[in-house]
Parts: structure tokens; sequence; C-alpha cells
């Protein structure tokens, strides 16, 4: 809802701030009293071009602000996000007009001028001149007529298999772009698979073959130099063990005259059986340790294999074999091109099959919704005193060659036809206010309050339909007077329980049934001119109306005439 809505320094609009009511808002007042000033005003907060002349003489810039809640949805927030604007509880559009140039803003963050028309369009329809009239925008007439039918779930199931088909047609342009290259790719993943299962390299196996590699080159000096420390420890006639056991029996004979000398003959005893030990295990190290050329040869050329499989493929032995996984799956693929084609072929005749099938599906019914709102609203436009009114909804479908639909004829033929993201169907609401005159595009027909009743007929119909929250009409009630006035009044009132009205009138009938009603009034200030609006409590409004009624002097008569149309009002 558009809940307030502030002007300063604009045309003779010194400063002004109203907040509006949910339902019906209703502004009256005299002519030239500024109403027209505050809809150019409403105009630049949705994106329209500003002129510098419109600010204020002696004012520096000219502020229009507009402050809206309970507008969030999925559609409008994913475009806030994609536009990088903040999300808050409340939407803020804020225009400010200099006389060389002006800026706008979404929520304090800078925006353009075609950005705020985007966010305004998804919210706002001001109905007086063509700007921001979405009905008049056929790319909205079909997302009406589904809303008004109940069909998302059907339009949902649609869209699904229109992406199925969409991805399957595109793998099968890259296979079929790909076709002359493949032979290419086949021949390097092959030579590459090739190339790393000739080496077949095992994790953590390099650290393992280096420690060999460097065993292997030292192996004489480590035979030799062990084979010397076992003589050393053990085996020559001055050994260590030999010298130990003379310490031990003579270090033995004195612990027997002094104790203290016990714990030092144990562990001379144990050092002993230590080296005793030592020297074994290098008597079996030395006697293991053969100079195997041969051997080292076949460690230097497996590490140069492995080096070389890190150059080439990854830097390292795991990156190695992640990319022997990578180009085994490719490889499968381009091997098995020509069945992957089919496979892709197959499953794309069958996703059209099911398009088809629900795009068909979606047209009947659309057509079946397409009656009932032309009925609808032929009705309602007569109600509004338009009787030659016919409201019609039409349905074309589009051959094509390659199309993704396939129908059959009557004569069972079959027939391609062009598919959209949103069904087969180009939808258009058409319309003849005249009797003899054909039917025609509704974009077409003429402006005023001819096609301020034919928007409000629409509305009114596709009420639950219509997704935008806020409707502004300017002067609706031009061209009409009487029953009609009175019809197009409930008619409006009727269409505020789904939206937010905010309606310029001049005809007690429609006043009356205002559930907030608005004066805008000229005044002068300290000399000067200045538009005012205030909101009118219960008899000050039904001293407007009476007003309206009379448009002259108020009577008494006039009063209660007045008070007969609110009180109707209130009856409803």
């Amino acid at each position: 809802m558009l809940r307030t809505l502030y002007i300063r320094d604009y045309a003779i609009i010194d400063e002004l701030e109203v907040d509006f009511e949910n339902g019906l808002n209703i502004l009256t007042g005299e002519t030239g009293a500024g109403k027209s000033i505050m809809i150019g005003a409403l105009k630049l907060m949705l994106g329209e071009r500003a002129s510098g002349q419109m600010v204020r003489a002696g004012a520096k810039k000219a502020i229009v602000e507009g402050v809206f809640d309970k507008v969030s949805s999925p559609e409008l927030d994913q475009f806030l996000e994609e536009s990088e604007i903040e999300l808050q509880p409340v939407l803020i559009l804020r225009r400010e007009i200099t006389k060389t140039h002006s800026r706008g803003y979404i929520n304090d963050s800078p925006a353009t001028l075609t950005l705020m028309r985007k966010v305004a369009a998804q919210m706002i329809d001001l109905h007086g001149q063509h700007e921001h009239q979405s009905l008049l925008r056929i790319d909205t007439h079909l997302a009406l007529l589904d809303g008004f039918g109940g069909l998302a779930g059907l339009r949902s199931a649609y869209e699904d298999a229109y992406g199925c088909v969409g991805d399957l047609t595109k793998q099968r342009e890259e296979l079929l772009s790909n076709q002359d290259s493949l032979e290419d790719l086949r021949e390097r993943l092959a030579y590459e698979i090739d190339e790393i299962d000739a080496v077949s390299p095992k994790e953590d196996e390099e650290e393992e073959l280096r420690k060999e590699m460097h065993r292997l080159a030292h192996a004489e000096r480590l035979r030799g130099s062990t084979a010397s420390l076992y003589s050393m420890l053990y085996a020559s006639d001055d050994s260590t063990s030999d010298q130990l056991s003379i310490a031990y029996r003579e270090l033995s004979d004195l612990a027997r005259i002094d104790q203290t000398l016990k714990a030092a003959c144990e562990e001379i005893n144990q050092a002993n059986i230590s080296v005793s030990e030592i020297a074994a295990t290098l008597q079996n190290y030395s006697e293991s340790i053969e100079s195997d050329p041969a051997r080292l040869e076949d460690v230097h050329e497996r590490l140069g294999a492995l080096d070389t499989l890190k150059r080439k493929y990854g830097g390292t032995i795991q990156a190695v074999m992640a990319y022997r996984e990578q180009i085994a799956d490719e490889y499968a693929t381009v091997v098995d091109y020509d069945d992957a084609r089919k496979t892709i072929e197959q499953s794309l005749e069958e996703a059209q099959h099911t398009l088809s099938e629900t795009a068909l599906l979606l047209s009947a019914k659309r057509q079946e919704v397409a009656e009932q709102v032309g009925d609808s609203i032929s009705g309602e436009l007569a109600s509004l005193g338009m009787t030659s009114g016919r409201f019609n909804v039409r349905i074309d479908r589009h051959e094509e060659p390659t199309g993704w639909i396939t129908l059959k004829t009557a004569s069972q033929q079959r027939v391609r036809y062009k598919a959209y993201r949103h069904g087969m169907d180009d939808v258009e609401f058409l319309i003849t206010t005249n009797v003899g005159e054909a039917l025609r595009p509704l974009v077409r027909v003429a402006s005023g309050g001819e096609i301020s009743r034919i928007m409000l007929a629409i509305k009114r119909v596709l009420a639950e339909a219509e997704q935008l929250s806020i409707l502004v009409f300017d002067e609706i009630d031009i061209g009409i007077s009487g029953s009609i006035a009175r019809k197009v009044g409930n008619s409006m009132a009727d269409l505020a329980r789904h939206h937010q009205i905010i309606a310029i009138t001049h005809l007690p009938q429609i006043a009356a049934l205002a559930q907030a009603h608005y004066v805008v009034e000229k005044q002068v200030v300290k000399g000067r001119a200045t538009t005012q609006i205030r909101r009118l409590g219960h008899e000050e409004s039904l001293e407007h109306v009476a007003m309206l009624i009379t448009g002259a002097e108020v009577t008494d008569a006039m009063r209660q005439s007045a008070k007969e149309l609110m009180e109707i009002k209130n009856e409803s």
C-alpha cells in the first residue's frame, strides 16, 4: 500500500504530507486546486522524466517521496536483490529534482529512472493517461488470464517440460557442434589415459621409492660400515663385548667386597647385552644388503616416469590420479558419441511429446477461461454504461517448421508450433465500444473517461488475478453522470476490497463511497499560493459531497441528499 506521500517545493506545493488508507481513498477539490499537480508528482516518483521548471520558485530542489508497505512479493524481492537494493520492511521511492537534473532513490540507494519504473510497475497502476497502465501492455494479458482461471499449476507443469526440452536441445546442439573435433579429442584422451595407465601411479609410492633409491645408491658403504661395526662391537679379538665382559668380571669381584658396586656391575652387564643385540642387528643388516645396479636403475626409471606425469597432469601424484578419473568420463562420452546422440534424441523426442500434451491442455483451459473472461467483462462494461461494449480474449498460436510443439490436425497431419516459456499461446485483449464496430486490440482504444471505465471493468473482473496492489484513477468520472456514476462508484468500491485505490473525482456518487475522503485546496500563505491536502471527518465529508451535488451554495436539501448517498455506502 502507498502509506505516505510527501511532496516539497514542487510547482505550487510548498510542503505537504498525506497518509493514505487501505481501500477506497477519494480526492476532491475545486478545479485548479492542485489535484493534477499531485498526480504529476506521483508520476515522478514512478520514474517519469522531470522538468526543472516544476521546482517551486525560490527553492533549490523539489522532493517527492512515497512510503509503501505490504508490497513484498517473491518477484519484487528478487528484482530488488538482483538490483542490489537493500530489502526493508517498507519500500521508499524518492525523486529529487533541481533546475538542471534529477536523482532517484529506492530505499536510500541511488537508482536510475529505468530501475524506478520497473519497481513501480510491479506495484502501481496509474490511470488517466497511458503511463503505468499494465493492462495496456500485451505481455501482461496472458498472466492475467492464467491468474483468473487458476492455471498456475498447469502452467508450472508446462514450464518444467519447456525447461527440460530446452536443456536437452542445448545438449544435442553442443554434441553436434563438437562432432568434427571429437575424433581429435578421443585420440588425445586415449593417449593420456594410456600414458598414465602405463605407469599406474599409486598413492604414497613416491616416498618409498626415493628411500629405496637412496639405500641402493649407498649399498657398498652400508654393507662395509655395518660389517666393520659388527666386528668392532662383537667379532674381533679385542671387541667391545670382550672388554665389557672383562670389566664385568673384575667389578663382580669388587662388588663382593663392597656391595655399593653391585648396581654398577649390573649396568655393565646390561650394556654388554645391548651391545650384543646391536651387533646381531648389524650383522643381519650387513648380510642383507646387496649391491643391485639393475634394481637401482629400475627405481630411477620409475621415479622419472612419475615426475613426467606430474609435470604434465597436475604437479602431484594425487592430481595425476584425479585427472585420470576425470578424462575417463570424458573419454566414455566421446567413445559412445553415437549412443549418446541417440540417447539425447530419444529423450528429446519424449520431452517434446510431454511438452506438446501439456501445451495443448493448457491452451484448451485458456480457451475456456477466455470465454468466461470475455462474457464477464462485457457484462461489467454494460453495468458501467457501455451497453454496446464487447470484450474478447484472442488466443493465437504460430506454426514453425522447427517448433518444439507438435500437434495433429483433424486430418491427422502433424503440425509444429512455436513454443514460448509460458505456453504455445499469444494472448491479447480485444474490445469494441460501439455497435457495428469490429473488435480492436485494447492498446488502441480511446483515452480519457472511456479507457478509465474499460480499465475499471477489466480490473473488477480480474481483481484477484491482478498482482498490482495500488490503483490510481485520475478523474475516472469524465463523461458520466447519474446512475452510471453510481455504478462506477460501486464497481470501484468493490475493487477496493482487493486493492488500494486512490481516485480523483468530481462526482458525488463516487465521493460518497470513500473510505477515506481528502480535499485538495489552494491557499495563500505569506503572499504565495500553495496547495494543501487534508483528510475530512464524517461531517466535513458530507458537506463536500453536498457541494459536489449542487456545485453552488449548500442547502439542507443537498446535505440530506449527500447523507442519503453516504448511507447507501454504509448499507453496502
